[in-house]
């Protein structure tokens, strides 16, 4: 079994589950240790930040960097999980409707927004996935949360056929912060617009410093992960081995996390607290 740390950034197809790819590299790389910073629906595509070993210590860190898509909405139809892979339930159409009337919708969801995520979504309620409550035909009430949108703009928009209704196919470009989901994007201009709305498409294009130009099958090493993603302190080799003991030290780092570094070797991150610098993810020992 390899127990070589890094990250990898996958482009990942459509068609597979998160945790499916997972199990695909898992088996390349021939470890047991690998998880993802973030999930993507099955029919989504785009950049996937995978974690292998000590690397896996990582994910949840890189999991709060901001994010960009290119997605497909088409309005005119809403779904139950507002994407095409759920069940049509309305069919207002979207005769009539232009690009500008669309462009004019857009303002209202940029910035720092609350938005209700998709009722068929990963988030727990009371222990249990919203979209195992949800095809149970329970009722899903979730609440809204803080999100930023620092970009939601029109690229194109063409009118379509769907079932012999008239729809409007838009495609979006957004930037946004961890937790946005694009899905709630589009039911929600949907509603406002009164068409309804739902993703046709959705691919993500980056997560935090890494795009899908970034996307190999080669172990990204975690000296280079260090630099792409955190700010970095040098340290000497007595405050190294106080890191290797997972102690608190007393060197400048700033917030969230910052990662440590001793001669060229990735060995932890440590956030800011009164106390000084505390550990919170030690990558050696």
């Amino acid at each position: 079994m390899s127990d070589l740390p890094g990250l990898l950034v996958l482009d990942k197809p459509a068609g597979i589950t998160s945790n499916q790819l997972v199990g695909q590299t898992k088996r390349r790389l021939g470890t047991r240790k690998v998880g993802h910073a973030g999930t993507l629906d099955p029919m989504a595509t785009g950049v996937m930040i995978l974690g292998a070993n000590r690397a896996t210590r990582l994910l949840g860190y890189l999991l709060l960097h901001d994010k960009s898509y290119l997605a497909t909405i088409r309005l005119g139809q809403a779904t139950d999980t507002d994407d095409a892979e759920g069940t049509i339930i309305s069919t207002a159409g979207a005769a009539g409707l232009t690009r500008e009337q669309v462009a004019a919708a857009l303002p209202p969801y940029r910035g720092d927004i609350t938005q209700v995520p998709s009722t068929y979504s990963a988030i727990k309620v009371d222990g249990r996935r919203a979209y195992d409550l949800a095809r149970a035909g329970e009722t899903v009430a979730l609440k809204g949360r803080s999100v930023h949108v620092a970009r939601f703009d029109l690229v194109d928009a063409r009118p379509a056929m769907a079932d012999g209704l008239p729809v409007l196919d838009v495609d979006v470009v957004v930037d946004c912060s961890s937790g946005t989901y694009i899905r709630a994007l589009g039911r929600d201009l949907g509603a406002d617009l009164g068409t309804g709305g739902h993703l046709t498409s959705l691919r993500r294009t980056r997560v935090g410093g890494f795009t899908l130009d970034d996307a190999s099958e080669e172990l990204i090493p975690m000296l280079t992960v260090a630099k792409r993603c955190f700010p970095i302190v040098e340290i000497d080799a007595a405050t190294a081995r106080d890191v290797g003991y997972g102690r608190p030290i007393e060197v400048p780092v700033t917030g969230p996390v910052t990662a440590i570094v001793h001669d060229g070797q990735f060995l932890a991150l440590y956030e800011p607290t009164a106390e000084g610098a505390r550990p919170v993810a030690v990558l050696v020992g």
